[in-house]
């Protein structure tokens, strides 16, 4: 079955856009070979494949999406409904994401892997090699830790990427399906991560800190029961085969 580019739907009076991403294959993780700013936990490089079609949510989760679903609004940056959810642990995403599903029940919305996460950050299979979502320029497509005004920012300020996905640079950090570990050399399909774990990774970087946090490759973690002003989220859809 061809799937549509884009899926629109409504929750509530709200709606939300997603962006598909078409299975493939790429090499996930970076190390001093590949980025000069590679961390020692972004490698080693290695190839990942991504066996199926899915969605991703083409900006971060707002403040009006999230108190559709949720009947609450926990961010501190509370400027518009169109700046990003934060002040949300990962416990709170998992809850919100079952939610969308009872009032969606077309397919399954969740947190992104990890690996889909890069993938679709990355552009997919229209990936130009950019160092951040959609350029080499953080400063094109990220609200970052040497542009930002200390704060968020409405999301889908800044240009997408090749994808049509916004603020996978920058933002706010963006929370993970995966408890966080390091990588292995050898190839995989589909990767989901360790079974158990303290922590679960967090991606995309944010309006506080370095500008380099904002790669695509860059990593970070945190125990579920954490939140904070700078750590938001995003989800994908896997539509009902």
């Amino acid at each position: 079955m061809q799937l549509k580019k884009h899926l629109s739907f409504t929750v509530n009076g709200v709606s939300f856009k997603l962006c598909l991403v078409t299975h493939g294959t790429f090499l996930m993780g970076a190390d001093k070979s590949t980025d000069p700013d590679a961390c020692d936990w972004e490698g080693p490089v290695h190839e990942v494949s991504i066996s199926r079609d899915y969605y991703v949510a083409e900006t971060l989760v707002t403040q009006e999406l999230y108190e559709a679903v949720m009947g609450e609004n926990p961010a501190n940056f509370f400027f518009s409904p169109k700046h990003p959810v934060e002040q949300v642990n990962w416990n709170s995403c998992q809850k919100f994401v079952s939610k969308l599903n009872k009032l969606i029940p077309d397919g399954s919305f969740s947190l992104p892997t990890e690996a889909e996460w890069e993938f679709a950050a990355r552009g997919g299979n229209s990936s130009k090699g950019y160092r951040f979502a959609g350029s080499d320029d953080a400063d094109e497509v990220s609200c970052n830790g040497d542009n930002s005004p200390d704060e968020t920012i409405p999301v889908a300020s800044y240009a997408p990427n090749e994808l049509g996905l916004y603020d996978m640079s920058g933002n706010v950090w963006e929370w993970c399906q995966d408890f966080y570990d390091t990588y292995s050399a050898d190839s995989v399909t589909d990767p989901t991560g360790p079974e158990s774990g303290e922590a679960h990774v967090l991606r995309g970087g944010g309006f506080y800190g370095n500008v380099n946090s904002c790669r695509v490759t860059a990593r970070g973690a945190s125990q579920p029961l954490y939140n904070n002003a700078n750590l938001g989220f995003r989800f994908v859809f896997h539509p009902a085969k």
